[in-house]
Order: C-alpha cells, then sequence, then structure tokens
C-alpha cells in the first residue's frame, strides 16, 4: 500500500476501514470520569463537568506537513483520518453551535504542543484536549492501539449533555463525514430547554 501523502485529499477506498470491535460500547450511557487535562487554549478540562451539550471527538494523532507517520500508517485500520477529521469538526462548527452543543473538544493522546501547532495549523475554532499521560482513557476504558511504540486512541465521537453519553460513534469512517453525522443527530435529537 502506497502511503498517501496529501493530509486533506484522502482517497478513502484505499484505506481500511476499522471493524466495530465493540471496545466502546460501554460508554453508551455512562457519566464520564472526572479526570482534568490540559487544553490548547491554556484551560483544564474535565468533561465529566461539562455543562449542557458538548461534542468530544477522539483521534489517533494528526499528522504534521513534513513530518513521517509511522511505518504502514495507511494499512491500519482506523488511524488516517485525523486531519480531515479535525478540519470536518472545525467546518462544522457554527452548526453544531446552533445544533445544540454548547462546546466541541478533540482529544488525542498527543501532548499539548504537538497539538497546538495542528490547532493553530488547522485554524480550530475549539481546543484541543490532551491525554498524553492515558489517565482519561485508562478510566473511561477507551480502546486504544500501539503503533510505533505509542498508546493511541481509536477514533471515535461522543454526545454529552451534563457529563454523560448521549450519543456515541464508534467506529468512524470515513473521518471527514464524522462531524456531519454528529449534526445529523444533534438535528435529529434536540435537548430540551432546562
Amino acid at each position: 500500500m502506497t502511503q498517501q501523502t496529501n493530509l486533506l485529499k484522502v482517497d478513502w477506498s484505499a484505506i481500511p476501514a476499522p471493524a466495530d470491535d465493540h471496545g466502546m460500547d460501554h460508554l453508551r450511557d455512562m457519566e464520564l470520569p472526572d479526570v482534568t487535562l490540559p487544553a490548547t487554549d491554556g484551560t483544564s478540562v474535565s468533561f465529566a463537568r461539562l455543562p449542557g451539550r458538548a461534542v468530544i471527538y477522539g483521534y489517533p494523532m494528526t499528522g504534521q506537513p513534513g513530518v513521517d507517520l509511522p511505518d504502514g500508517w495507511d494499512g491500519i485500520p482506523g488511524a488516517r483520518g485525523c486531519t480531515p477529521q479535525s478540519c470536518s469538526f472545525r467546518d462544522h462548527f457554527a452548526e453544531l453551535t446552533l445544533a445544540g452543543a454548547r462546546s466541541v473538544y478533540g482529544l488525542s493522546t498527543q501532548d499539548t504542543a504537538y497539538q497546538r501547532e495542528a490547532a493553530t495549523r488547522l485554524h480550530l475554532p475549539f481546543a484541543l484536549v490532551s491525554d498524553a499521560g492515558l489517565e482519561f482513557a485508562h478510566a473511561a476504558r477507551l480502546t486504544t492501539m500501539e503503533v510505533g511504540g505509542q498508546t493511541l486512541i481509536k477514533r471515535f465521537a461522543m454526545v454529552l449533555d451534563d457529563g454523560v453519553v448521549s450519543a456515541l460513534f464508534y467506529p468512524v469512517f470515513p473521518p471527514d463525514r464524522n462531524a456531519g453525522d454528529v449534526l445529523a443527530w444533534l438535528s435529529a435529537n434536540p435537548r430540551a430547554a432546562i
């Protein structure tokens, strides 16, 4: 398999889709653990304490132009597509908030400095949250994968209502459609005014 070098223009027909291993089924209706993590906007975030409706999407790792991805990255089901997924949430951000999301966050195991470069380069209107120590991943029992000596979160998205998972999207493929799928769910499931 030839590695596709463009981070945004991906031929999804040449990328293996992840199988549904049901590894995140336990998250449905779960009250998330109260774990505070650093975000690229300088704040600390606990998903369990987010008020109202929030959207969280998790991804293995964003690439950087000019930096090689791990060997065989495109051949790992579910690995490729973190930048298109993030850009999709960026492009749908206004619609997501109009549909009721009070906040949107991206989550990965990359450190905050690495994430900050991606957030700036991609002009993300929301923060990325670092779980570099895997505290949240372990506490919530997120499904992970080992790639090149790193533990990475498998791609997912969830809608939270006051820290409880109301909707789960897993597996996610192709990643660039994830935000549209979340938006469709939000539009079909408006939260009653409190």
